[in-house]
């Protein structure tokens, strides 16, 4: 900022040098114009003078008095501009004028049609380059501002729904989403994102708006892998085997082999082929996952369970009741937003010695044993239900592996 305006005040001062040299040469000149043609007068005046006095026409007596007349006007007249002459205070008047103006009529253009929030650039990130949590969350609700005054900006709602959805803030995500308007509805990204938010607001319900939503996604681009996912799960959620079969398998054919959730899927659908008799036989043996994606044994199952320790950051003890309910729940990180295992307890318990295994799974087909990565997260409701809702209090630990130990998690975050 310093070095422009360094380089906008050298640019006024060039100008006004350009712009006042002509004013004060032309006031100069004037001033010495004047001068001359004045003394000019007053000299045929005194010749005249002296050659009456020679001529005999007046005495010494009255060429003296008329000299010392001439004498005084000449010097009387010298401090007075000649009539019809520009005096020299208008020019010195040009000269402030212009002097004043010129800066002042350059900062109102470029207030008016330059960029002057360009002299004010966001803090610098921090010294390792990293943009902090704190910034993002201010820039995000700078954002959030700026749209509650002009809301006719869809694709500034289309950064903060995907903003919100970075943020794990659902319901928010699902707002903004809500005003893209005819964007959304051309973009099978936009669309599959939508309803993924959507369905977890709606405690990981996919059917209505959100299976409305992914339809639609898939009738843009029938092979969008979200939509066949999200498809896919609302299929088998409803025990809709082989549409859950077809989709899973076509989905299956675009991701990498050696991938999660494609190990994932292959073992979803060899369970599926025991319980889904109705599924095409040939479907199911083109999914056939290779002899490493067998069914985890009990064993297995039980290795994977996470244990860890839950507490409330001091700061937030006042927004809470010892009955308030206490959710600690496990997510994966890539796949469906389903809670792989859940642990319910109270306020009162905290701080909580948990633990989630494939016991505490939502769906007997998708539990903790099954993904490589998982998120434990925390929320307490006074309302004890399931649905987040403004004011929970929230709580996320970081991504780790199925049977790690030890995981802390402290709730630390107010949902707005």
């Amino acid at each position: 900022m310093a070095l422009f305006l360094i380089a906008a005040a050298l640019l006024v001062a060039a100008t006004l040098l350009v712009l006042l040299r002509p004013w004060r040469r032309a006031a100069r000149a004037a001033e010495s114009t004047a001068r001359d043609a004045n003394t000019a007068v007053y000299r045929d005046q005194l010749a005249e003078l002296d050659r009456d006095l020679a001529a005999g026409v007046i005495n010494a007596a009255d060429h003296e008095q008329a000299r010392g007349e001439l004498q005084r006007r000449l010097l009387a007249d010298a401090g007075a501009p000649e009539a019809g002459v520009a005096p020299a205070g208008s020019g010195r008047t040009t000269t402030w004028a212009l002097g004043l103006g010129v800066p002042v009529l350059a900062a109102g253009l470029y207030g008016w049609l330059g960029n002057p929030a360009a002299l004010n650039p966001p803090p610098a990130p921090s010294p390792q380059g990293e943009v902090t949590q704190q910034q993002v969350e201010q820039m995000v609700q700078a954002l959030a501002d700026r749209l509650q005054k002009n809301p006719d900006d869809p694709k500034a709602w289309m950064v903060l729904a995907r903003s919100y959805r970075a943020m794990n803030r659902p319901e928010d995500s699902a707002k903004a989403f809500a005003h893209v308007g005819e964007m959304l509805e051309r973009d099978p990204v936009l669309l599959t994102e939508y309803a993924d938010v959507l369905a977890i607001s709606l405690g990981g319900r996919l059917e209505g708006k959100p299976l409305e939503l992914v339809r639609k996604a898939l009738a843009l681009d029938p092979n969008n892998a979200m939509g066949l996912s999200l498809s896919a799960t609302a299929a088998y959620q409803r025990k809709d085997f082989p549409t859950a079969t077809a989709q899973w398998t076509q989905l299956l054919a675009m991701l990498p082999p050696e991938s999660d959730y494609a190990k994932f899927i292959q073992q979803t659908l060899v369970e599926m082929r025991g319980g889904a008799a109705s599924a095409p036989a040939a479907t199911v043996a083109a999914a056939r996952p290779p002899a490493s994606s067998a069914k985890p044994s009990p064993a297995a199952a039980a290795g994977a369970a996470i244990t860890g320790r839950v507490t409330l950051a001091p700061a937030l003890a006042s927004k809470v009741e010892p009955g308030d309910t206490v959710f600690v729940f496990a997510r994966a990180v890539q796949g469906p937003r389903m809670p792989l295992a859940v642990q319910r307890a109270r306020v009162s318990d905290l701080p909580l010695a948990f633990k989630l295994d494939d016991s505490m799974a939502m769906s007997p087909d998708f539990k903790l044993s099954s993904v490589a990565e998982v998120r434990v997260e925390v929320r307490v409701s006074r309302s004890g239900s399931a649905t987040p809702g403004p004011g929970d209090l929230i709580g996320q630990g970081p991504v780790v592996k199925p049977g790690t130990r030890g995981v802390a998690v402290q709730i630390d975050q107010v949902r707005p």
